[in-house]
């Protein structure tokens, strides 16, 4: 008669949970802070967050696209917004339209020196209108308006205008002080944007123990 595996299963499963728990009750409370380029799009003068990145959103005549680069925690990475307007007919206002192409403006804030890597200081923020074909992305208006542009092997947009010139969506562990809801223009909901390392490690460690939990139960089967 084959041994029952369901109490082996249910221990072992019990231990992944603890473990898991145990890990994140382990993490700093910091481990959410991250230094990084955040795209938002103007809404009627409003600064909204977004899920989709430069490289795949393709904005319409007349929006306007804003990016900020800050030390984003996760209590204000959906409130820390460019600090200029999202004020598509002042950005444009000396561009006319022309046939066959659109308009959209971008605002670009670098941040505050709290913000800023180590040795590194933000340039002034900026504003572009850029004129492009209908089907272009943010990403290709970046690189008209604001070269050299820097990406990571994964895509993440890491330096606009050469800044900063290193690093890439990193893990900040003092950002007392930094970024933070005061600093910004209106803003309205949505989800935040950025890098989500911080749950990839953690989903990274859960994947892994529940993957030695089911090795181990077919391998107590086998030798039933």
């Amino acid at each position: 008669m084959k041994r029952s595996v369901r109490p082996f299963t249910y221990s072992l499963a019990t231990t992944v949970t603890a473990g898991a728990l145990a890990l994140t009750a382990a993490a700093p409370a910091h481990a959410d802070d991250y230094r990084y380029w955040s795209l938002r799009h103007g809404d009627n003068g409003i600064w909204r967050t977004t899920a989709e990145g430069p490289g795949t959103y393709r904005p319409a005549d007349g929006a306007v696209e804003g990016l900020r680069f800050a030390v984003f925690r996760t209590d204000t990475k959906e409130s820390v917004v460019p600090r200029a307007p999202a004020d598509f007919k002042a950005i444009c206002a000396s561009t006319p339209a022309k046939a066959g192409t659109k308009r959209v403006a971008l605002v670009l804030d670098f941040g505050t020196a709290q913000d800023a890597p180590s040795g590194e200081k933000p340039p002034s923020l900026r504003s572009h209108c850029v004129q492009l074909p209908p089907q272009a992305t943010t990403a290709e208006a970046l690189a008209k308006a604001a070269p050299p542009l820097r990406y990571a092997p994964s895509g993440l947009l890491c330096a606009i205008a050469g800044y900063p010139q290193r690093g890439c969506g990193e893990a900040v562990t003092d950002s007392s002080g930094r970024a933070s809801g005061s600093d910004s223009t209106r803003s309205g909901g949505g989800s935040g944007g950025g890098p989500s390392v911080g749950l990839l490690l953690g989903g990274g460690i859960v994947v892994a123990l529940v993957g030695a939990t089911a090795w181990q139960v077919r391998r107590r089967r086998n030798a039933s």
